[in-house]
């Protein structure tokens, strides 16, 4: 059964993929960019919609009334696809720092051009966080939330990855506030296998965690705890009990 749902999801996906490339991109370049983020946003709209109806998830999203009115950088766990599709639609318009290389993916890419992201090049990690850094800054200080895993790449539900504090840093040096974000949307949307899962999908939203007169390793160290204390709370499957089983190595910035 989860492979007909999965197999109905993906044709959506694509055919919602295709039809607004067709209809929303071309004017998209004209636009402001608020009206921008909503006219392309209406693909994640539909994904999200669609992956609840056709492949049995039900969402629970506790915690939206706690994001600030004004510009933050949103510091969520990486786990799959949904999130990254998802967290646009939390707080828009929002700028997203990902790995340049989803900028060639036809249509989808496109449209991600089209956002403002920063699109960094792993492969040169120094340059990389010099580019997220100042980038970063240049964003809130526009009006955009800035949205970063600070994991660095997806990581299974179950297991953990030291956290990078760029994101820290960028919110440390504008003033701005963090938003720590836990889910486990691993769980329903494996991040290495094509068939969903039903059941229930959680997202909680933290309140802002302030970050004037702070250094970036304390707000890091206060986000994270955070988070890992609530993924124990909403995950099914059980976290790591402590750092040492985590990944080794300090995570890019993604």
């Amino acid at each position: 059964m989860n492979v007909i749902r999965s197999t109905v999801f993906y044709i959506g996906y694509f055919l919602a993929m295709l039809i607004c490339g067709v209809l929303f991109l071309p004017p998209s370049p004209f636009l402001p960019l608020a009206h921008r983020y909503r006219l392309l946003n209406l693909y994640n709209h539909f994904i999200i919609a669609w992956f609840r109806l056709i492949c049995g998830v039900r969402y629970e999203v506790h915690g939206r009334e706690r994001l600030p009115d004004g510009p933050c950088v949103l510091l969520a766990n990486h786990q799959c696809e949904w999130e990254t599709v998802y967290l646009q639609l939390l707080k828009p318009p929002v700028c997203t720092v990902l790995k340049k290389e989803l900028l060639n993916i036809p249509i989808f890419g496109w449209g991600l051009r089209l956002l403002h992201p920063i699109a960094l090049d792993r492969s040169k990690p120094a340059r990389a966080m010099k580019q997220v850094l100042t980038q970063g800054k240049q964003r809130l200080e526009e009006g955009l939330s800035v949205l970063i895993f600070p994991e660095g790449t997806r990581v299974e539900p179950g297991h953990r990855r030291r956290y990078n504090k760029s994101g820290a840093v960028i919110a440390c040096r504008a003033g701005m506030p963090v938003v720590p974000v836990a889910h486990n949307a691993g769980e329903r949307w494996p991040g290495r296998h094509w068939v969903k899962r039903p059941g229930r999908l959680t997202v909680v939203v933290g309140e802002p965690i302030e970050t004037v007169g702070r250094s970036a390793e304390e707000v890091l160290a206060e986000t994270e705890a955070w988070i890992e204390a609530r993924l124990a709370e909403i995950s099914e499957v059980p976290r790591p009990r402590d750092e040492r089983q985590a990944a080794g190595g300090e995570a890019q910035p993604s």
